[in-house]
């Protein structure tokens, strides 16, 4: 079980970079378009397995962004590498009326893991519930400065939420959050 939940998670720290892309859209409050625009970009970090038989494991992942026109949502590419070996990564999440709603690595159906409802708290943290047959849990992501972002994943085993996958992101790009293209 604990590898299942491994394989699974791993990927899924992936999806929480993913809400980095979100578009914003008429229908979003203000915090949702904060929260999405300021991660917007490429990001590149290490991160950890922290519990479970894999404890310890470090890898580094970097993620690629992008909105799609005329949606409220996103698409990120990218990959994580384990020594010399890189798992591609891509997921795909949309606003679905009032919740956020998607897929990674095509879903619970596939190989990967459904979102299956979430919030913006505030311009500065978002919360995903996550879902694979019996795998319930939550993932976060904190975007503490225009710069760095932190993912936490974490798992339910019988009523408790134990963290599972940590990650600390930085930007790699030249976006200036806020700022407007130039023509």
């Amino acid at each position: 079980m604990k590898s299942v939940i491994l394989s699974s998670v791993l990927p899924l720290a992936a999806v929480i970079t993913a809400v980095v892309g979100i578009a914003s859209a008429a229908s979003a409050t203000e915090p949702d378009k904060q929260f999405f625009q300021s991660a917007e970009g490429k990001w590149v970090g290490p991160g950890e397995i922290v519990a479970g038989k894999y404890k310890g494991t470090k890898f580094n992942c970097s993620f690629t962004g992008s909105t799609p026109d005329g949606k409220m949502g996103m698409t990120l590419d990218g990959g994580c590498r384990v020594g010399m070996f890189t798992q591609p990564m891509s997921a795909k999440i949309e606003r679905k009326g009032r919740d956020y709603k998607g897929s990674f690595m095509g879903g619970a159906a596939g190989a990967g893991l459904d979102i299956i409802g979430g919030n913006v708290v505030d311009a500065h943290k978002v919360v995903f519930t996550i879902n694979r047959n019996q795998l319930r849990g939550v993932m976060q992501a904190r975007i503490p400065d225009d710069n760095s972002m932190t993912v936490t994943v974490a798992v339910r085993v019988q009523d408790q939420l134990v963290p599972v996958i940590g990650m600390s992101l930085k930007r790699v790009d030249a976006v200036e959050v806020g700022s407007i293209a130039p023509n």
